[in-house]
């Protein structure tokens, strides 16, 4: 699954969840998303968690992926860091669930846990809501919105005091403290 183009996006890395709601991110010169295509797709499943548990040949970057990648978004979106998501937003979300189950065995080498999807299109959409489950029953209170109120990316505090307030420090955190700075130099000489 390997690609050639780097990842455009300005913050990467995260949860599998939260990365993909990161995969519509703008700035000053507009506004982007990197699964407007297969070969975006591509880009994000390269750098994703997901491809990397499932490097098997699982996930692949075609029209039906991208479809059920996008809808999977679009489900995530209308619960994330809402405590007034509407019982269709939470349908939506659980549905995601419907496309894949933990199913725990017992082997000779010991007890084992696969993951089964019949639709590997839709094996994303289980996995992300999976990830923001965990993330909910875990580290609710860490999972963040970048404070720069344009911005919009989430990210997961893994700081060990849990005051991280950036989605990145030299993308906003370095533009607000230029800021910062830039009014306590005019602010002392007027």
């Amino acid at each position: 699954m390997a690609t050639s183009v780097p990842d455009p996006r300005p913050l990467t890395g995260e949860p599998l969840s939260l990365d993909l709601l990161n995969t519509l991110w703008h700035d000053r010169y507009g506004r982007y998303d990197l699964l407007d295509s297969t070969a975006g797709l591509a880009c994000w499943l390269a750098g994703s968690r997901a491809a990397a548990a499932y490097a098997g040949g699982e996930l692949r970057a075609d029209r039906t992926t991208l479809t059920a990648v996008r809808a999977a978004r679009t489900a995530l979106a209308g619960v994330a860091g809402r405590a007034d998501a509407g019982p269709m937003a939470l349908d939506a979300f659980n549905r995601l669930l419907d496309a894949g189950r933990i199913r725990r065995l017992l082997t000779a080498a010991g007890p084992v846990e696969r993951l089964e999807a019949p639709d590997s299109g839709r094996l994303l959409g289980y996995l992300v809501a999976a990830d923001y489950l965990r993330l909910l029953s875990t580290a609710r209170d860490r999972v963040r919105s970048c404070a720069n109120p344009t911005c919009g990316l989430l990210f997961h505090d893994v700081s060990r005091n849990g005051t991280r307030r950036w989605c990145t420090s030299t993308g906003c955190g370095n533009r607000a403290k230029a800021a910062r700075h830039y009014a306590r130099r005019t602010a002392s000489t007027a």
